[in-house]
């Protein structure tokens, strides 16, 4: 789940689609299919205020959810996920740094912008 008005979200979106051999599907979570789900896990869009990734019955936020997505990417990407070991405090400090920016790293996002076939088809 990512924020569908961030410029930065999306531009992740296409750099781990492009790098995770098909295993991700996406979703913003404004909207009601992306909030369903969040709210099968006891969770909101505003509580989490993060990227969100659910795998299986378990839901990741911040720095575990980027590392855990790390993991499924081709190399050398896949090696972030040392940073796992690393406590989650310190990891989440440097996500809430870069989450606080942004906006400013990448602008906003134009709403209107259609999604590339390949990111289509992997959409929920």
């Amino acid at each position: 789940m990512f924020d569908g008005t961030c410029a930065f979200c999306e531009r992740s979106v296409r750099f781990i689609a492009s790098r995770d051999q098909g295993y991700f599907k996406f979703g913003a979570s404004q909207n009601a299919e992306g909030q369903a789900l969040l709210a099968k896990f006891g969770t909101t869009r505003e509580a989490a205020r993060s990227l969100i990734l659910i795998e299986g019955d378990q839901i990741y936020l911040r720095s575990d959810a980027v590392l855990r997505i790390a993991r499924r990417m081709n190399a050398p990407w896949r090696f972030a996920s040392v940073f796992l070991a690393v406590p989650r405090p310190i990891r989440d400090l440097v996500y809430r740094g870069v989450a606080a920016i942004r906006h400013r790293i990448a602008g906003e996002s134009n709403a209107c912008e259609i999604p590339p076939p390949e990111i289509r088809a992997r959409l929920i």
